[in-house]
């Protein structure tokens, strides 16, 4: 949460559990959250306290005991002590997901194992992490599926595609947007302006400029009326009504805390 222009975190009693001190905060993962403070990214436990000190140009999540970083314009990864346990040689480098990683070599994306050797080579001029076994690549103009041996498992044909999130992915067809399961059946027709993940049943869709949600039959469950939509997590999702109105809402769509 965000007071006097610095970002902090509150807990259940809407009371800051870590004080408003810093420039970015980002969600934490596997009991870490990477921050910013002044020019530099480093990462605190749930008590504020930082565990690897504030030293990297950029950071991302924990994943896996991993977290990609940023020295010295490179991107490699680091483990929970704050060692650099794959060289930052890397143009670009994404969470770890089933042992392995996507990272960016000479403009091309690959995948990369937890020793950092490379396990499916840069190939793709477009890629995702993999998700629930899956990752979704642009292989010579198309949207594809592979697995981790780098096999082409799913051929949706669709116009755009997307990670898979509880056995849906979004796609692109038809300029507009739906969901595809892993048989590459559409299973949700692409009707929507904009559609966000399924996370716990309900997915965000944006319809005629307003956010709502789904479940995983395409029926509306929280009626479109938000500026924004997150997914839900623990059973409540962030959303924003205007600029200055944000809270959490519960599968019902009710609000169990909005600001002031």
């Amino acid at each position: 949460m965000k007071s006097d222009g610095k970002w902090g975190y509150i807990n259940r009693w809407e009371v800051f559990a870590v004080k408003p001190e810093f420039i970015e905060a980002h969600e934490f993962s596997e009991g870490l959250a990477h921050v910013k403070i002044g020019d530099s990214y480093g990462y605190i436990n749930k008590s504020g306290n930082f565990v690897i000190e504030p030293r990297f140009e950029a950071a991302s999540n924990f994943s896996e005991g991993l977290a990609s970083v940023k020295i010295n314009g490179w991107w490699g990864y680091i483990d929970k002590d704050g060692y650099m346990v794959i060289p930052s040689n890397f143009g670009e480098a994404y969470s770890f997901s089933g042992g392995l990683a996507l990272v960016v070599i000479d403009g091309k994306g690959g995948y990369i194992d937890r020793t950092g050797n490379v396990a499916i080579d840069p190939i793709y001029d477009w890629a995702e992490g993999f998700s629930e076994g899956l990752a979704c690549v642009k292989s010579d103009g198309k949207y594809v599926y592979i697995g981790q041996t780098g096999k082409v498992i799913i051929d949706p044909s669709v116009e755009e595609a997307r990670h898979f999130s509880e056995g849906f992915a979004g796609v692109i067809n038809g300029g507009k947007q739906g969901f595809i399961d892993k048989n590459g059946k559409i299973v949700i027709e692409p009707v929507y302006q904009k559609v966000g993940d399924f996370s716990e049943g309900l997915a965000s869709v944006l319809i005629d400029g307003k956010w709502g949600y789904i479940d995983k039959t395409g029926q509306i469950e929280i009626t479109p009326q938000f500026k924004t939509a997150i997914k839900f997590d623990g059973g409540l999702a962030l959303v924003e009504i205007d600029d200055k109105t944000w809270g959490y809402i519960d599968r019902n769509g009710t609000f169990v805390w909005r600001s002031k």
